[in-house]
């Protein structure tokens, strides 16, 4: 399916519930790999410069942040340092979507990273609502 707009990449917390400790760290660290690669592609101009750079530090702050996440000592450090992976998440999921509005990058060169970034953000934002004692 190919997808037009950057709102037909909403993922659903319901994916989420099937999701494995293990297999968000190796998704977080493909994640940052995948960032790194795809700035290269980024237009030199000042605009891509810009978001390029702050790409690179949200990308890669998830799975750094997620790795030191799974080694807290209490459950509320757990759920502080799920939050940052949160905001980190989301603040690449900006950048990847400035882009494309921007029109530094055609949505189909965007748009896996785009819905990877949105899939990260709908977990970590069920894990943090569970963790707070949501649904």
């Amino acid at each position: 399916m190919r997808c037009n707009r950057i709102e037909d990449f909403r993922f659903q917390k319901s994916d989420c519930k099937n999701v494995k400790a293990d297999e968000l760290k190796a998704r977080t660290k493909e994640f940052a790999l995948r960032v790194i690669k795809f700035v290269a592609a980024l237009p030199k101009s000042v605009e891509g410069r810009a978001i390029a750079n702050q790409l690179v530090r949200s990308g890669t702050s998830v799975a750094a942040d997620y790795r030191s996440a799974r080694r807290v000592r209490s459950r509320i450090e757990f759920v502080a340092k799920l939050g940052i992976v949160l905001e980190e998440a989301d603040e690449s999921l900006l950048w990847l979507e400035l882009i494309v509005t921007a029109k530094l990058l055609p949505l189909a060169r965007v748009e896996r990273l785009l819905n990877e970034a949105d899939e990260l953000v709908a977990i970590y934002g069920s894990v943090a609502q569970i963790c707070h004692g949501g649904p």
